[in-house]
């Protein structure tokens, strides 16, 4: 059964190819759903999946690509009013 949370990550995360990484990232373990830039600097993340995927993204979410410096990150249930297919950049 897919399971969907929200992670919300703090720190250097804006500027880094965080997006993009995390996009790549999400499609290698089978993650749908969506990253986007918030507008206080920190990056939201949609993720539907497994809990054993879930769990190998999250522990990547708080690392991130080269040349980011997470300071937190945030994970909490989420209900989507839809099921995603794929993981997409947002903008």
């Amino acid at each position: 059964m897919d399971k969907c949370i929200r992670i919300i990550v703090s720190g250097k995360v804006q500027g880094v190819f965080f997006r993009a990484s995390t996009r790549d990232q999400a499609s290698t373990l089978g993650i749908a759903g969506f990253v986007r830039n918030l507008y206080d600097g920190r990056v939201e993340i949609v993720a539907q999946g497994k809990p054993e995927q879930l769990d190998n993204f999250v522990a990547w979410c708080a690392q991130g690509p080269p040349g980011a410096d997470v300071t937190d990150c945030n994970i909490a249930e989420y209900t989507s009013p839809n099921a995603y297919r794929d993981f997409e950049v947002r903008y």
